[in-house]
Order: structure tokens, then C-alpha cells, then sequence
């Protein structure tokens, strides 16, 4: 006799950062191609879903995300259910840990945890490459975060991916200012001062690039850093207090406004935070992840 399928399940949806970021040329469907190394990290959002007799309902605690029917995760869960017949309905309840508009994906890791939840009440009865399918058409983070993967490289828009080893886990830290930054105002700030810059040229990557996070630490930056610190003086000078820490990495990740450093361990990072402060942003003790992100798990109601 088959086990029964759970009717509630609980999934962590993790956040990401951009360990270097290079944006690319912009293409003919207004999207710009990127190259970037993602990493998963410990902080996440939390998703609970229960199995209902119709319909998609949606509560949020914690950050305003915008309408419910538009949420990353309701639309996930409208994916599924679509593909899988409406068979049944789901509510879902979603605790956000993750600060928006700081680069740190925590909408799209939500999409993805709610694609992987609501299949799990399905019986898995959307195999996982079309769960990726799904994905992409969600967004191009998505997929990253649908995977899985500790790791990976990223180009494309984001949505194409290599799996790559990743090094140890290791402390870290996130600033986040008091305020955040729009995707689009940060490309389109990046588009106005590229006007009269030449393009930028190839880069090569060893396999030891990844070996360790002092390797990865020296890759380059992140190509909205200096249209981002030009815009707002406030966010240089956060960067530079927390570079001054000494990590082995600093980046702004993603489009910002969030600044992501990795420690070589848990009393360097505390030692940071102490000299940094949190005088005009929120600081947030992590980790990077060195195993594949959890599968839902049954859980009560």
C-alpha cells in the first residue's frame, strides 16, 4: 500500500548573494544578460502549506510584499495546481525573514519553495525538470533557487546554471540599509553610465577559482557597485565600513541594497559586527550553505 500524501508540509525558503556579478548587453526583449555566482545562504523566509478543497489563499507576517494574487508564491502554487488539474486547493501561510528590495531574492526563493511544496501535496506528480520549467517562468532567480544547488554558476538572464562544489560553509554577514533599491531604477541607472564606456572584456575562470572563499573573494565585484555608491554615498560608506573588517569577501549583492561579507569564523564575524554597528542599518549573523537546500517536510497544522 502507497504512503499517503501529507496534507501539510513545511519548506525553508532560503536567501541568495551574488558573489561577483558582471551585467552584460541588454537584449532585444528589454532583459539584460548577466554572469554571476550565486550562493545560498542560511537566513530564509518560511512556507506552510496545507492542502485545501479549492482555491489559493495566502497570508504574509512580516514585510508588506504587495498583493496576494501577485505574490511569487500564490503564483507558483497556480502553476502546479494548473498542472496537476486542480485536484485540490491550498493555503499557505509565508513568514518573512528576508528583507525586500536588498538583493537578496527572497521573493523568488519563495516562488521556488511553493513550486517544490505544493507538488510534494501533489505526490510529485510534476517531475522536477518541468518544476524548473516552471520555474523560469516565474523568473530567472527562480530557477536557482528551485534547484537547490549550494552553489552555482549563472548566466543567461540567471536562469541557466552549472552546478559548482562549493567550499565549507562560513560565517557571515549581511548589512542592510534602512532603504532599498528598485531592480529596474538600478538597471537603468547601469544602462545611463555605460553611455560612453567601452564594453567589458572576456574573464576566465579556473576550477580553483572556487576552491576556497578567499579564491572566490578575489573573482571581482559587482558591476551595480559603482552606479549604486555614486547614487547614494551612504551605501559606499556602509560598504567600505564593512570591508575594513578585513573579510575574505565583500559584495554588494544583486542590484543591492543588501552588503554580503564571509568570515573565516564565527569570532571574526562578531568582532565586525561590533565595529560596524548598527548606527543606520539592520546587521543579520548567517552562514553560507554547503549542502543542497531541504525538501518539504510533513509538519502540523
Amino acid at each position: 500500500m502507497s504512503e499517503a500524501a501529507p496534507t501539510v508540509v513545511r519548506v525553508p525558503a532560503h536567501a541568495k548573494a551574488n558573489l561577483f556579478l558582471r551585467v552584460l548587453a541588454r537584449e532585444s526583449s528589454g532583459f539584460h544578460s548577466i554572469e554571476t555566482l550565486f550562493t545560498l545562504l542560511e537566513l530564509s523566509d518560511e512556507l506552510t502549506v496545507e492542502a485545501t478543497k479549492g482555491g489559493i489563499e495566502l497570508a504574509v507576517e512580516g514585510p508588506d510584499t504587495g498583493p496576494a494574487d501577485e505574490n511569487l508564491a500564490a503564483r507558483a502554487a497556480r502553476l502546479v495546481l494548473e498542472a496537476t488539474g486542480y485536484r485540490f486547493g491550498v493555503r499557505m501561510r509565508l513568514v518573512k525573514r528576508i528583507p525586500v528590495q536588498a538583493g537578496l531574492g527572497g521573493g523568488s526563493s519563495d516562488g521556488a519553495a511553493a513550486l517544490h511544496a505544493v507538488n510534494s501535496l501533489a505526490r510529485h506528480a510534476v517531475p522536477r525538470h518541468e518544476i524548473l520549467q516552471l520555474a523560469a517562468k516565474l523568473g530567472s532567480d527562480v530557477v536557482f533557487f528551485a534547484s537547490g544547488a549550494p552553489l552555482a554558476l549563472g548566466w543567461g538572464r540567471g536562469e541557466r546554471l552549472y552546478r559548482v562544489p562549493p567550499p565549507p560553509g562560513a560565517p557571515a554577514l549581511l548589512a542592510v540599509p534602512s532603504f532599498g533599491i528598485s531592480t529596474p531604477d538600478a538597471y537603468a541607472a547601469l544602462d545611463a553610465a555605460r553611455e560612453h564606456h567601452p564594453p567589458r572584456g572576456a574573464i576566465v575562470l579556473d576550477p580553483s577559482a572556487f576552491d576556497t572563499w578567499g579564491n572566490i573573494g578575489r573573482l571581482g565585484g559587482n558591476d551595480f557597485e559603482s552606479v549604486a555608491f555614486g547614487k547614494d554615498p551612504r551605501l559606499r560608506d556602509l560598504f567600505e565600513r564593512v570591508a575594513s573588517t578585513r573579510p575574505l569577501l565583500v559584495r554588494l549583492s544583486g542590484s543591492g541594497s543588501a552588503i554580503l561579507a564571509v568570515y573565516q569564523t564565527d569570532g571574526a564575524r562578531d568582532a565586525a559586527s561590533k565595529v560596524i554597528g548598527e548606527r543606520d542599518q539592520r546587521l543579520i549573523h548567517t552562514a553560507t550553505r554547503s549542502v543542497p537546500a531541504p525538501a518539504p517536510t510533513p509538519a502540523t497544522r
